[in-house]
């Protein structure tokens, strides 16, 4: 009989060891002290351009990050600044104004983490944002309240920035009135001669927030004298906006504002497919001041409007992270400006 041997499995590689700040201090030589003040960017010591390249460089060949929740142990807090996903869709302007802020807030060594709550909102959602131990919050819209901001501040958050219409207790404010947009445009038609002016509303849930002071605002332009406002709502969908301008004549309207620039271009497709001029018959505006609504003929007149500067806003975090204690900043941030193009 005939034995055969009985080979063992031959064992899995050695796992690599996960590299260390003591492993980057070695490479660069260098202490570990330093590999700390370099890779924290820590500007209270002074660390010579050469060396700082020479440890990022040990960093990058050993592949070694530092550890974040180390990090938080040695510093007190997380550089963790965290903003719920909006729960609404967002347009150009607001997605450049976030990537902004992102940029400047990582230029300040903090981390930007974008947290959706699944339905949750204001107080209650304050409760999940809080588990994640963020050193500050950013929130966009309406909803959250002093509880919210108390279980927050409770958790460990330096700063609550609220980004919105009111002044929250307890959280620095970013007020944007966007009302202001509503009666820059109601003017700016009023003063082309229109009388009978309509305003989109848009029927997608959420966008309240923003139509319902923007249609106040044209009310607001317009009180007082001959001019009346009709509301429109309106879907985003060409069928909607078909279904409006079948009916626009019946309606008697001689403008409208359309509540932003991709309303107005939907708006505008579907009254000119109707036979109806633009702006002869009907003068139209929107808002954000898109680069499409340069490229239509005829060219698409519009609010400008002035959100605050990413930067900005980063250094606000900044300032409340360090200093909690300080008392709220309030700034008025959202500016207005009607750029008169063909179309009205």
């Amino acid at each position: 009989m005939v034995q055969i041997p009985n080979k063992s499995a031959s064992a899995p590689p050695a796992q690599r060891s996960v590299p260390t700040s003591a492993d980057v201090a070695r490479l660069a030589g260098v202490s570990r002290a330093t590999v700390s003040y370099v890779l924290n960017n820590t500007s209270a010591v002074r660390i010579s351009e050469p060396t700082r390249r020479r440890v990022h460089e040990a960093a990058k060949e050993l592949g070694y990050v530092p550890h974040a929740a180390a990090r938080s142990l040695r510093a007190g807090h997380s550089r963790m600044v965290l903003m719920p996903s909006p729960a609404i869709p967002v347009g150009p302007l607001y997605s450049r104004f976030l990537n902004e802020l992102q940029w400047a807030l990582s230029r300040l060594d903090y981390t930007v983490v974008q947290y959706g709550t699944l339905g949750l909102h204001g107080d209650e959602a304050a409760r999940a944002w809080a588990e994640l131990r963020p050193v500050a919050v950013l929130v966009p819209g309406q909803g959250l309240g002093p509880q919210g901001v108390g279980v927050l501040k409770r958790s460990g958050a330096r700063a609550v920035v609220t980004i919105g219409p009111a002044v929250v207790a307890g959280a620095h404010a970013l007020l944007m009135d966007h009302s202001t947009v509503g009666r820059v445009a109601g003017r700016h038609l009023y003063d082309r001669g229109r009388r009978r002016i309509g305003v989109v509303v848009p029927a997608e849930p959420g966008l309240e927030v923003y139509s319902a002071p923007r249609l106040d605002g044209v009310r607001q332009a317009l009180r007082g004298t001959d001019a009346a406002v009709t509301e429109l709502p309106l879907a985003y969908e060409e069928e909607s906006a078909a279904r409006l301008a079948a009916r626009w004549r019946a309606l008697g309207l001689d403008a409208v504002y359309a509540y932003n620039d991709e309303y107005a271009m939907l708006l505008m497709r579907a009254l000119q497919d109707e036979g109806v001029r633009v702006p002869e018959d009907t003068a139209l505006i929107g808002a954000d001041d898109l680069m499409l609504g340069r490229l239509l003929r005829p060219r698409l007149s519009t609010v400008h409007i002035e959100l605050p500067s990413g930067r900005e806003l980063a250094e606000l975090v900044d300032r409340a992270v360090r200093d909690p204690g300080a008392a709220p900043e309030r700034h008025e941030v959202l500016g207005a400006a009607v750029v008169h193009r063909d179309s009205s």
